[in-house]
């Protein structure tokens, strides 16, 4: 199929029946296929035995099936999509290589995103999950020495040195080559790339501007918005002197100290990076405990966690005011009666918001509906208030993991490119958040089980983890089973501790299978392992819901 590509994309324009949903598809009946007659063909080489079909396209649209000439439907383009993070290049490559002439734009490459700056790969690539994982670890061995004095080695009074300076380095070295391998998997799936910002102009056209200020307008069938999320602070006197997780990725040097001001997963993320390295860390956060909507045992753990690994944690506490010292500092401010701070660097990890509007993608010029928020609304098929527009990842606001915008550009393959409408299942997605030690979760939390009207059975596990036993330091890992008393499912299973998210992966794909209580407790554990307390954990802490004993 990739020998075909090269024709196929530089082919002349060969009209392919429109890609969006039938009302026979969208109600369950057999989807009419995707592209027309004479442009399968073309892929095949067999153009002139079709030509006569090639006149008139059927076209399937939410109203039902009209008929085009090919005059009607002549586009540059199957699809251009505008963003080339993980949704935006899953989308198109495999759209591309399932038949799809695809064309994709995206921000000249930069560390730190703007309105002007962006790259292929996304933030997951250049300034989110895989740069913050390379801290993670690097940050993580500053424990692992220590504790490898119980284990027998001797390193003397002194630490091993670092050096920020060579790990900014080397993970600037890192996401430069995965960029660059982002266009390589686009150019080797017949994707035709851009360089520069997309604005949509109408429902099949996106006007292109160039680095060189340049602008050029492409029509397309569909138009896949992919254009990510962007961080978030809120606007108090001196906000601007703080930074965010971008630029925390790309400082020059190492704070000395730093306030890391958010409680979600990547406050504590970042809190764990910079205490793991030395610096002397706070986090402060509205809320009495971080990871809102994470189980309530889990984010007790957490916060125990980071305070015992040395992190000063600030709980129900807002900021007011940052003001800039004349020796660089910043001092902090807060509401009630909480002393200020003096640190080097502040850090906002207060949320997220869709990048509908940096640059302007002339979205509500055009019909698509945005929220509150800012975000794209979509139906369930991914598709905007606008049919020919369809919008996956963060810039949605659905569930803002890579992976999920992974499963989106995949469904989005499959609804507009084969014509087999498919809705992204959200149900029971495995996460993690990478603090140290990490948190991995899947399913429900004991507290969305009762709210959902279930009588649960809760098993819980605290303990010592082998690998820091003879570390001389107190950190437990916790471990806890949700189960559905009236059908012995398992719905929710919660971790914190070395390797949750490793465990947790295997563990999602025996909860998306429905498994029972009765198969855990049937499978044979792997010794010694932390892994093995999931299939050992035979008598539960307490039971909870409409039918336990404490319900009203």
């Amino acid at each position: 199929a990739l020998s075909r590509r090269s024709s196929l994309v530089s082919r002349p324009r060969v009209h392919t029946q429109p890609m969006s949903l039938t009302v026979a598809a969208r109600h369950g009946a057999s989807a009419l296929p995707v592209f027309s007659t004479c442009a399968r063909a073309n892929v095949r080489g067999f153009t002139a035995k079709y030509a006569k079909h090639c006149s008139k396209s059927v076209k399937s649209t939410s109203r039902g099936l009209t008929v085009k000439t090919r005059a009607e439907m002549e586009y540059d383009y199957d699809i251009f999509t505008i963003g080339g993070g993980s949704g935006g290049v899953r989308a198109s490559r495999m759209s591309s290589a399932a038949g799809a002439k695809v064309g994709l734009v995206e921000l000249p490459y930069n560390a730190v995103s703007s309105a002007t700056q962006g790259g292929l790969g996304g933030t997951c690539v250049i300034r989110g999950c895989v740069p913050k994982k390379l801290l993670v670890y690097g940050s993580g061995f500053e424990t692992e020495f220590r504790d490898a004095k119980g284990f027998g080695w001797d390193h003397g009074t002194s630490m091993p040195s670092f050096s920020w300076e060579k790990l900014i380095s080397a993970k600037t070295d890192e996401i430069e080559r995965l960029n660059g391998i982002y266009g390589r998997i686009l150019d080797n799936n017949g994707v035709e790339k851009f360089e520069g910002s997309g604005k949509v102009t109408g429902a099949h056209s996106v006007e292109v501007t160039s680095v060189d200020g340049t602008k050029k307008t492409y029509t397309a069938k569909t138009i896949l918005l992919a254009p990510g999320g962007r961080a978030w602070y809120p606007k108090i006197p001196g906000a601007d002197f703080g930074i965010t997780s971008d630029e925390a990725l790309a400082l020059k040097s190492q704070p000395k100290r730093v306030l890391v001001i958010g409680g979600g997963y990547i406050a504590v993320e970042f809190a764990g990076i910079f205490q793991g390295f030395g610096s002397e860390t706070t986090i402060a956060y509205r809320a009495d405990l971080p990871l809102r909507g994470f189980d309530l045992e889990v984010r007790e753990t957490v916060a125990t966690n980071l305070a015992s690994r040395g992190t000063t944690v600030m709980p129900n506490t807002n900021p007011k005011e940052i003001k800039k010292n004349d020796d660089g500092s910043l001092t902090v401010s807060f509401d009630g009666d909480v002393d200020d701070i003096t640190v080097d660097e502040v850090m906002w990890a207060t949320g997220r918001v869709p990048n509908t509007d940096r640059p302007d993608l002339g979205l509500k010029e055009v019909g698509v509906e945005l929220d509150k928020k800012g975000a794209v609304v979509v139906d369930d098929f991914s598709q905007t208030t606008v049919p020919s527009i369809y919008a996956v990842g963060d810039v949605t606001n659905r569930m803002n993991l890579t992976p999920v915008a992974l499963m989106e550009g995949m469904a989005f393959k499959d609804t507009v490119v084969l014509g087999k409408p498919t809705k992204p299942d959200y149900e029971n997605i495995a996460s993690a958040v990478f603090c140290q030690p990490p948190v991995a979760t899947v399913g429900m939390t004991e507290q969305q089980a009762v709210d959902a009207g279930l009588t649960c059975d809760i098993f819980t596990s605290t303990f010592t983890p082998m690998k820091i036993a003879l570390a001389n330091r107190v950190e437990k890992a916790f471990m806890k089973l949700i189960v559905d008393v009236d059908t012995d499912k398992v719905v929710g299973v919660h971790m914190v501790g070395p390797d949750s998210a490793e465990i947790m992966q295997g563990i999602g794909i025996a909860i998306k299978c429905g498994a029972t209580k009765a198969q855990f407790d049937a499978t044979v554990g792997i010794h010694p392992s932390s892994a093995e307390e999931f299939v050992t954990m035979r008598d539960p802490t307490r039971r909870v819901g409409k039918n336990s004993p404490n319900a009203e």
